[in-house]
């Protein structure tokens, strides 16, 4: 069993108080004989805390506090042998500036002891520094230059689980353009034959394609439509797919369950309803928690491609651009096509290259043959 903390590390050094002892003097033996080897015991391990830097004993200040100086400052610091931590900076939000560190140095401030290097054991992964680690963002500006807008729990939720995607999950990128010309015809044929008022009213978007097509390839690639645990793959038995929807307070991705069930019109009328429930903050956490595939599109903004976070515990997101013409060739001739840039990042633990590809095939063939989605 492991006894020790997990913030803590062991490292090889003397026992404390100073330099190890001797072993107790070696029994008389025959003069003749050979002499006694005195063997010192193996030193004792010494604990030193996660956050050490492993450069030398810490200074006599508080451990825990954080010394906010400027580079310059800490350079200067550092070749006048001047200690930051008995210095009171004048910038802002105390931070200490260069003047403070040459006004120290004349005024005898207490030097830094010299160090000596001590080996240490490699930093685990689990060292790395955090986002809490970094430094306040206001630290660099001036208090009356911005405003504070509290941050509210979506914010939060936003930055915990997307850092944590980005940190957590090795991220790739496969890109690939679409044809949209035939299922532009397709659509505009459909809208005009849709009943306009009623139950069964619905009027397509490009984006009830994308939805239909990425649920449909998800079932013919099931390998993309699963998840990671550290002890097993989840191979989803349905394509969960989620729409991501902007709010004026952040961004939440309501879930399609099921979609590759359900035909284009019932897609569209549910997508709408999502997102109108969403910005109305009336969505239960049913709706929008777990999903196997997110959709992710700017193109109504004009945006061309981009690259978008995986949302855990999914293993991809498709990152979809605007439509726009484009010089493509046809047969050996130039013409002109309408496209878009799909960009779908996945995770390396769950999807190689070959599979992502081969998910990225199959939903290119469903938007430029859309009738293929029909059948």
């Amino acid at each position: 069993a492991q006894l020790r903390d997990e913030n803590e590390k062991y490292v090889a050094g003397p026992k404390p108080g100073g330099a190890t002892a001797a072993a107790p003097a070696a029994p008389k033996k025959d003069p003749k004989s050979a002499p006694a080897v005195v063997v010192a015991p193996a030193p004792a391990p010494r604990i030193v805390p996660a956050g050490a830097s492993g450069i030398g004993p810490m200074p006599p200040a508080v451990p825990s506090a954080r010394v906010f100086a400027s580079p310059l400052a800490r350079r200067v610091a550092a070749q006048g042998g001047v200690e930051l931590t008995v210095i009171q900076g004048s910038g802002p939000h105390g931070r200490i500036v260069k003047s403070d560190v040459e006004a120290a140095a004349k005024g005898g401030a207490q030097r830094a002891p010299a160090a000596k290097p001590v080996p240490v054991a490699a930093p685990r992964p689990s060292d790395a520094p955090t986002p809490s680690s970094m430094p306040d963002a206001r630290l660099f500006y001036l208090k009356d230059s911005y405003e504070e807008l509290p941050h509210d729990s979506m914010r939060k939720t936003i930055a915990k689980r997307l850092t944590a995607s980005k940190r957590d999950i090795p991220h790739y990128y496969l890109t690939v353009d679409c044809t949209i010309d035939t299922l532009l015809d397709v659509r505009k044929q459909m809208n005009e034959k849709a009943p306009a008022e009623g139950a069964g009213a619905y009027k397509l978007s490009v984006n009830d394609f994308i939805v239909k097509a990425a649920a449909l390839a998800l079932i013919r690639v099931p390998g993309v439509n699963s998840s990671w645990t550290e002890t097993a793959l989840l191979r989803h038995k349905h394509a969960d797919v989620g729409v991501a929807v902007a709010l004026d307070f952040g961004l939440i991705t309501p879930i399609v369950f099921a979609a590759e069930t359900k035909s284009l019109a019932a897609i569209s009328r549910e997508v709408k309803d999502l997102a109108v429930r969403a910005k109305a903050k009336k969505l239960k956490p049913a709706e929008f928690e777990g999903g196997t595939f997110s959709i992710s599109n700017l193109g109504m903004f004009g945006v061309r491609d981009f690259t978008a976070v995986i949302n855990p515990p999914q293993s991809a997101i498709l990152a979809v651009g605007a439509g726009e013409q484009r010089a493509v060739v046809k047969k050996g001739a130039l013409a002109i096509a309408n496209v878009i840039t799909v960009q779908m990042s996945c995770d390396h633990r769950v999807i190689d290259g070959a599979l992502g590809a081969t998910w990225l095939e199959a939903f290119k063939g469903y938007i430029e043959d859309p009738v293929t989605m029909l059948v």
